[in-house]
């Protein structure tokens, strides 16, 4: 039972699609459509593009060479920003765009160093989100002794972003002790060689180094333990841990794979090492190696600049619009659309359909108020007729023609309500367009196919019920896709509130110093305007007659903040006048305040699209400033099923569960609570309250920063990576609140609600187990998983121990297992804490162990084994320290740059 929960696990996580429409395919071993985009900060610099050219080019031979001939990139598109000037040799983009790219080339926020990384929060095998450079690292040649070249380590990077593979090293755990009870740099292979220094201060030109002393807790290496490769290797791998050696041309296989060493690739994937991962990728499944032992021809390169950002709305009014109020609703939100969310300087048209089409708008530039009221004013009145989505669309695409604009790199808004079953006579002159399309089902009759033209095109998918929430949610999330941050809606409230008669309810929205610009304040309401008090932090406040209500009669008031919002706690008053119940909504948005400062940003999507019950799929939530990761917040999501069925989910950023990395910014949980098949929608809610929050400078997944190397017996130093300043390390953010659509996703093999769901899946597989001596007892900590994966509680845990590395490994269930009957496991996200002393073991000064942990339900499902860890008896001898392995000379020579220094050991 429980390998086929695995295979279930496996399967769901691994196999089906997530969210981001990545662009590349790999066909006859070469990879096409690449997307690297340039963020419209980035100055313009013609070397620049040369640089991502040379760095492609050197990195498809690479590539070809360490996936053993069996891959290299083709083609290569370079999207280049409306900020730089305009040249004949730069063509119109058709679906790419910055948001959806392979790679960006951007500043970071808080400049404190050039680390490439890739953004990758999904398990082991499933493919990251981008890669991100900054023009320094591409533009700078001193950096390349520090990382490699530019080929080797986008190389690096392109694994952890296609194939889901992890580094082998561990800035956290940079040494462990070997099962021969040796000291061992955290590393893949351990072929690679080096010395193991503590450096001094350096003073007048001379630095001092000395031997790494013993931790007495630990028996590990001390914290300021540093591992100095040799620049001379024989050693091939591995790419993952330090691919600016020579020597180093490939990944680690099963043969030369540590499975040892503490680190996220044996943690995340099981101990299986990185090329194992890469042949199991679909990539490879079907990939034989080619017969050619030179690599092909160089990539070929398209250089696309983006354009001003064309939408047009194809809006339903059929029939069946009028029914719930549907019509009135789509009003509502096309209008916060237009008013609220497009950027300015966007040329927007409309068309609505019903069994035939209409353009009731040909390209309109939004540049003032009257721009917008002039489409507005064609919203539909009336619903009747027929759906055909098709002609609805081709009228789009003749709306976007009839304006001298191309539909390639257009965007469509399709809402539609019902079915038609000609969608997919269209799907062709669909593709043919290279026109973007989001699509927003609206109720539980929507054509299943609309789901099919957001794939093909790389457009947002979503799902609205019966309130208008959902339509709003999903208009403001289709916001500008260009980089630009000032350009950016950003949504800080979306509530819905069913008020009883003559009832008044108050609320807040925090508005902190990086917003505040072009801030609106929207009220709708079924019956009566409500009376409506709003309060800035200063005391101002704006009551009903200072929010314009709309000319169209859509039900809906609005109130534009002069200037830059006030930054602070606003409160805001509805009070229903009406005898009868009525439901009102609240919605406020905003945009960045200025270019140089992003605002806290918040996106969110789930692992798949479509998901099969019981299979669990995840919902991630990311939150950065800049690209910084953002802690300490609450996120909770909310899914919501076709018939207004709601499930609230805390995510969590800890490292345990679905979630991958411990404060990485990317906040995740599973889900199971199934209520009957069709869409579920998804809306993330983040915000910080009590000045909790605060930034993570620190990135994962990403190139090792090499300090320096010895060569020919001499340490020679790399620049020194910059510091990061105390009042960057302490940088706190203020309280803000944050609210995203995820989108939506197709759920289909549920019992009809409500369903009582048996337990068929086991808790979920511990990720941060962690052990220490303590005088002759082993304190294990960890994260408690859930009933059912991270949810409910476990019945119980099993510990089991053993001296062999290998046995717990192979044969977990015949090692020595540990009484837990004291041990009563806590609620799904606690931490967990237990001591015990192993017996029968004898344990003397060195003695090591080996610990793994499995948690059961109440239905006897087992999950997982933890991956394991280690715990060493150290018992310090007087002055005890141990020399650097390899290490048997009494004084090196520093250099930095050929800057001659001089190093005593002592």
């Amino acid at each position: 039972m429980v390998l086929s929960l695995n295979v279930i696990l496996f399967l769901t996580l691994h196999l089906l699609p997530g969210m981001k429409s990545s662009m590349v395919n790999l066909v006859n071993n070469g990879y096409d459509g690449i997307v690297i985009a340039i963020n419209p900060s980035v100055p313009e610099d013609e070397k620049l593009i040369e640089n991502i050219k040379e760095m492609v080019t050197e990195a498809s031979t690479y590539l070809f060479h360490a996936t053993k001939r069996r891959v290299y990139f083709r083609n290569v598109r370079i999207l280049i920003p409306m900020t730089w000037k305009s040249k004949s040799e730069y063509f119109i983009p058709k679906q790419e765009s910055y948001d959806q790219a392979d790679v960006i080339v951007a500043n970071p926020y808080l400049i404190y160093g050039d680390d490439p990384y890739t953004l990758q929060y999904g398990r082991c095998g499933e493919k990251g989100k981008y890669i991100h450079f900054t023009p320094n690292f591409m533009l700078t040649n001193n950096l390349v002794r520090i990382y490699g070249s530019r080929g080797r380590v986008f190389v690096h990077e392109w694994a952890h972003l296609r194939w889901g593979i992890f580094d082998e090293y561990n800035m956290d755990q940079p040494f462990y002790i070997s099962r021969k009870n040796t000291m061992e740099a955290t590393r893949c292979s351990t072929h690679i060689t080096g010395t193991n220094v503590v450096f001094k201060k350096c003073q007048g030109g001379s630095c001092i180094t000395r031997p790494c002393r013993r931790d007495s807790q630990t028996g590990l290496y001390e914290a300021k333990c540093t591992f100095i490769p040799e620049k001379s290797q024989t050693a091939k791998e591995s790419i993952m841990f330090i691919q600016s050696l020579h020597s180093v041309t490939e990944f680690c296989t099963e043969e030369t794979h540590n499975t040892e060493a503490p680190n996220l690739q044996n943690k995340m994937c099981n101990g299986k090492s990185t090329w194992d991962v890469i042949m199991n990728s679909v990539d490879f499944q079907n990939t034989s190696p080619m017969e050619e032992m030179n690599p092909p021809a160089h990539p070929t390169f398209s250089l696309l600049m983006s354009k001003q950002r064309v939408v047009c709305l194809v809006l339903d009014k059929s029939g069946s619009m009028s029914s719930e109020d549907r019509l009135f609703r789509m009003n509502q939100a096309a209008e916060l659309y237009l008013i609220q969310v497009i950027e300015k300087g966007s040329f927007v048209g409309m068309v609505t359909f019903d069994s035939v089409a209409k353009i009731q708008n040909h390209l309109t530039r939004i540049t003032d108020d009257n721009a917008y009221q002039k489409i507005t004013a064609n919203l539909p009145q009336e619903a009747n007729g027929g759906t055909s989505i098709c002609r609805g669309l081709k009228a789009g695409f003749q709306a976007i023609i009839h304006s001298n604009q191309s539909t390639s790199g257009s965007e469509i808004i399709l809402l539609t309500d019902g079915e038609d079953k000609e969608i997919n006579l269209c799907f062709e002159d669909v593709k043919q367009s290279g026109v973007i399309i989001h699509t927003i089902a609206l109720g539980p009759s929507a054509a299943k196919e609309l789901e099919t033209l957001s794939s093909m095109t790389g457009g947002y998918r979503f799902f609205a019920n019966k309130d208008i929430n959902g339509l709003t949610n999903a208009f403001s999330r289709i916001s500008s896709r260009s980089g630009s941050i000032t350009q950016q809606a950003i949504q800080l409230e979306s509530k819905a509130l069913e008020i009883t008669g003559r009832k008044r309810v108050n609320g807040t929205v925090p508005i902190d110093s990086t917003i505040g610009n072009d801030t609106f304040f929207v009220v709708t309401w079924t019956i009566q305007k409500p009376e409506i008090v709003l309060q800035d932090p200063k005391g101002k406040k704006y009551k009903t007659s200072d929010f314009k209500e709309d000319k169209l009669n859509i039900r809906s008031a609005r109130l534009r903040i002069p200037g830059i919002a006030e930054t602070g706690t606003w409160t805001y008053s509805l009070l229903n006048n009406h005898a009868s119940s009525q439901m009102l909504t609240v919605t406020v948005t905003t945009r960045a305040r200025s270019p140089t400062t992003p605002p806290v940003i918040a996106t969110a999507h789930m692992s798949q699209n479509t998901a099969h019950y019981p299979s669990p799929v995840i919902v991630y939530a990311q939150v950065s400033q800049g690209f910084l990761p953002v802690l300490g917040i609450s996120v909770i999501a909310i899914i919501e099923t076709e018939d207004g069925h709601q499930v609230t989910l805390e995510l969590w950023d800890n490292g345990a569960g679905a979630d991958t990395v411990k404060n990485d910014g990317i906040y995740s949980r599973y889900f199971t609570d199934y209520y009957g098949n069709g869409r579920y929608s998804l809306k993330v809610h983040a915000w910080a309250r009590n000045n909790m929050a605060r930034l993570n400078l620190r990135q994962q997944n990403k190139a090792l920063y090499v300090p320096g190397y010895v060569e020919n017996g001499k340490i020679i130093l790399n620049p020194p990576r910059p510091e990061v300043k105390d009042d960057l390390a302490k940088v706190k953010i203020e309280d803000f609140s944050r609210l995203t659509s995820g989108g939506s996703f197709t759920v289909s093999g549920a019992p009809p609600p409500p369903g009582n769901h048996p337990s068929v899946l086991p808790p979920s597989k511990i990720t941060d187990l962690k052990a220490k001596f303590k005088e002759d007892y082993i304190q294990l900590s960890w994260t408690a998983p859930g009933n059912v994966l991270d949810k409910g509680k476990a019945n119980s845990y099993v510990i089991r121990i053993s001296k062999s590395f290998m046995d717990l490994q192979e044969d977990f269930d015949n090692a020595t297992s540990v009484n837990t009957s004291n041990l009563i496991p806590k609620e799904a996200g606690s931490k967990e804490n237990f001591e015990f002393k192993p017996e029968p073991f004898r344990i003397e000064n060195g003695t090591k162990f080996y610990i793994a942990v499995q948690a059961i339900n109440e239905a006897n499902l087992i999950s997982e084994v933890s991956h394991i860890v280690q715990a060493v008896k150290f018992i310090p001898l007087p002055e005890d320290s141990v020399h650097a392995l390899g290490t048997k000379i009494s004084e090196i020579t520093l250099a930095i740059f050929g800057l001659p220094m001089i190093f005593s050991i002592f």
